[in-house]
């Protein structure tokens, strides 16, 4: 009877520590959408699944693995937010597999993307030429974003989480220059950007703190 009781105690400290977890992350449930996102859902099912009904291994001590284990998810979480370096290698980023009607094989093999692959991504979107794609775009999660001839192009942040994302600076035609001073016209910086997005010809910034000189400029246009 013990052994159960034992079995169910730690059933609900795992459940408890899935619900923390959850919350510390913003995310409303465990569908994974980065790398992060499926390494923490094995690692968490093996931790749990492999100790919940092993007996040497006490409540106190199954604890303390989960505490460590969301320990080390939060501070990953916290630095792919605030270093780009660490962003890129935990999460990865986008990368351009087609380019008008070409495909760049060298992208393709840093990736790992066969062409039956590439392919396959392609039928599935009832594309059967790869000279209707316009841009064919890999995400981080492995579905391939296309866009044909015709339709809009997509249109990524430059900045996130006061992370300046290069690549997609140069896609624009700008420089970090010009962000700079656009950054400056709406007196604020990198570090205080949420999310920037380039939309007709315009930087448009959503700020973590509003800053008192747009705030006066929006009070004296009133």
């Amino acid at each position: 009877m013990n052994d159960y009781i034992q079995i169910g105690l730690k059933f609900a400290i795992g459940i408890m520590c899935m619900v923390i977890q959850m919350n510390l992350l913003g995310k409303a449930n465990l569908a994974p959408v980065s790398a992060l996102d499926q390494l923490q859902n094995y690692a968490l099912g093996g931790i749990i699944g492999g100790v919940i009904y092993n007996n040497q291994i006490s409540i106190l001590n199954f604890l303390l693995i989960l505490v460590i284990w969301t320990f080390l998810v939060t501070l990953f979480k916290y630095l792919k937010e605030h270093i780009g370096f660490m962003k890129r290698l935990v999460d990865g980023q986008p990368t351009l597999l087609i380019k008008n009607g070409e495909v760049l094989v060298e992208e393709c093999a840093k990736r790992g993307i066969a062409a039956s692959d590439l392919m396959f991504k392609l039928r599935m979107a009832n594309i059967y030429d790869t000279q209707q794609v316009k841009r064919g775009i890999i995400e981080q999660n492995g579905q391939l974003t296309i866009i044909q001839y015709g339709e809009e192009s997509v249109k990524f942040p430059i900045i996130t989480n006061g992370i300046v994302d290069n690549d997609i600076l140069e896609n624009f035609g700008k420089d970090r220059d010009w962000l700079d001073e656009e950054l400056a016209k709406q007196y604020t910086d990198v570090s205080n950007v949420y999310l920037a997005q380039y939309i007709n010809g315009k930087l448009k910034l959503s700020l973590y703190v509003q800053p008192k000189g747009s705030e006066l400029e929006q009070k004296l246009n009133e």
